[in-house]
């Protein structure tokens, strides 16, 4: 810039062009560019040169090419520049260089540019739904967990709610959760084609899973596919998903459960009500009151979002789901039962009545005992005591190591096992008994077994496997 000021300069004081230059040491051709004004250095002219190889027949098959990929809809499946250039050579003798076609693809997309329509929703018209993940510490351990996001079309009130898995009772249970915490439901849900919601197809054609459609038919909504890499139909949510991902998970959460977790975010949801959404006359919690009367009333029946199985009792009484084993009490090995799979917990029903409880592994290949449920079994194999699967991993190694010096009978040994789950295994290392029923004195280690009234035994035996029942 300070070259063509001087240029400018001296050439209106008369100066020569030839002097110009020779003073300035700069080309006489700059020179006479730019003395006279017509040309100017902060703007650049474009220079382009038609190939003569790239005839109206090799454009017409670039953009051939290019539409094909527009109306499949795959992807993940188009012709890459490069692709186009070995077709071109192969199917029509093409004798130019390969940055020739990459040059004219750049320009045909250039201008090709998707236009969108603005959309206003009526209230209670329809609701976007997602997925996201993120990465919390739970219990001290770094995991992934993932989000479900919901977002009402005409308010643009949130909902996010995390689960460890993103399976179909999650998607189902979230979605319940979801029509809940709305207070209704709206005429329609927005989702893309995951294969937790959809059974075949995609898109206008796609069909939903049978639990998706009962869930839908039960709350009265219809649920809407989007076309496949079309996120901007459900534009709502996926802004939602990065701005819970951005907002409500930084810092990274550092929580012990997942329960701990979701109530932080069902928080800033409630904070999300008070923010004004750029374009709208109100902010989200004034648009939500407008909303939620004009959504359909919930049923009364809340849908139960659990799958369900049939299967056997192993005859190391477990049941087996999703690759993991889950125990049982031993009087059901062999027998028929019902397993009910939910987000977090895994239940095991005989006859409708509920025998057992877990939390849910989501380990692979995993085997979860419950130590009540193996002690009448072990009365019986007494010396399979410290062997046990279920007695290893539920006892502390050093009430085992304590278990071993007492030179106690099996029964006894049983016994001692049974009392610790009721009062716990220091107490019971201690001598020491917590609320047992005509049992107030503390007792020796040596004659624990011997002072105990056995009534008393029976009745926390009892009590315990009621609990687990």
């Amino acid at each position: 810039m300070n070259d063509y000021k001087e240029v400018r300069r001296r050439w209106l004081e008369g100066e020569s062009q030839r002097s110009i230059a020779r003073a300035m040491g700069i080309s006489r051709n700059t020179v006479k560019k730019y003395c006279k004004g017509e040309s100017v250095p902060w703007e650049r002219k474009t220079y382009t040169r038609d190939a003569d190889v790239l005839t109206m027949e090799v454009k017409e098959f670039i953009e051939k090419c290019l539409r094909a990929d527009a109306e499949e809809g795959t992807p993940k499946q188009k012709h890459t520049a490069r692709r186009i250039y070995t077709r071109l050579v192969a199917e029509k003798a093409f004798t130019g260089g390969e940055s020739t076609v990459r040059r004219y693809v750049r320009e045909v997309k250039g201008r090709v540019s998707e236009a969108f329509v603005p959309l206003a929703f009526a209230p209670g018209d329809a609701m976007q739904i997602d997925w996201g993940e993120c990465s919390i510490y739970l219990s001290g351990q770094k995991q992934t967990v993932y989000l479900f996001c919901a977002r009402l079309c005409y308010s643009d009130a949130p909902f996010v709610v995390a689960y460890r898995r993103q399976n179909s009772e999650s998607f189902l249970d979230a979605l319940v959760q979801t029509l809940q915490y709305f207070g209704g439901t709206p005429k329609r849900v927005i989702f893309d084609n995951a294969k937790v919601a959809v059974k075949d197809g995609f898109g206008a054609n796609a069909e939903a899973t049978d639990s998706y459609a009962a869930l839908s038919a039960h709350y009265g909504f219809e649920p809407v596919f989007c076309n496949i890499a079309s996120g901007n139909e459900k534009g709502l949510v996926e802004g939602l998903v990065g701005f819970s991902r951005r907002n409500f998970c930084v810092p990274i959460p550092r929580v012990e459960s997942m329960e701990e977790l979701n109530a932080m975010l069902r928080e800033q949801c409630q904070r999300y009500m008070g923010h004004l959404v750029q374009g709208k006359e109100a902010s989200v919690g004034i648009l939500y009151e407008t909303e939620r009367t004009a959504l359909y009333p919930l049923p009364a029946y809340a849908y139960d979002p659990a799958r369900r199985i049939e299967a056997r009792v192993s005859r190391y009484s477990t049941v087996r789901y999703d690759t993991n084993s889950y125990s049982v009490p031993v009087r059901y090995c062999g027998m028929a039962v019902t397993v009910k799979a939910l987000p977090n917990r895994i239940e095991v029903y005989s006859a409708g009545e509920m025998i057992a409880s877990h939390q849910r592994c989501f380990l692979h290949q995993q085997s979860i005992y419950c130590l009540e449920h193996y002690l009448p079994l072990l009365e019986q194999k007494g010396r399979a005591i410290f062997q046990a699967r279920p007695v290893q991993d539920n006892v502390p190694e050093c009430f085992l190591d304590w278990l071993k010096k007492q030179e106690l009978r099996p029964k006894e040994l049983v016994k001692l096992l049974r009392l610790s789950l009721e009062i716990g295994f220091d107490a019971v290392m201690r001598g020491q008994r917590q609320s047992i029923p005509d049992q107030s004195e503390a007792i020796e280690d040596k004659v624990l077994v011997a002072t105990v009234d056995l009534a008393v035994y029976d009745a926390l035996c009892t009590r315990r496997e009621e609990a687990c029942t």
